[in-house]
């Protein structure tokens, strides 16, 4: 299993700290999805904002229906995520 160093919470600072507390206040937690991205809080923060531009904009797609092809296309490719 391959090894990445994160910034634990803890340690964070700066645009990193914005991000982890707004993980917590939308998820309660922070997702290793997001940890993983750490060392590069503006890449962070933007990966971020695409995805939430992805699932919440308007579409003729439900978020249900945005959620359950992101589920499919990722068992589909062997992603944990």
């Amino acid at each position: 299993m391959p090894w990445i160093r994160t910034v634990p919470y803890e340690e964070a600072s700066g645009i990193l700290k914005q991000e982890y507390d707004g993980a917590l206040k939308r998820a309660g937690r922070i997702y290793n999805i997001v940890s993983l991205q750490s060392l590069r809080p503006r890449a962070l923060r933007a990966s971020i904002r695409l995805y939430g531009e992805l699932m919440n904009a308007p579409s003729g797609l439900s978020r249900v229906q945005r959620e359950a092809i992101a589920t499919v296309v990722s068992r589909t490719l062997g992603c944990h995520y």
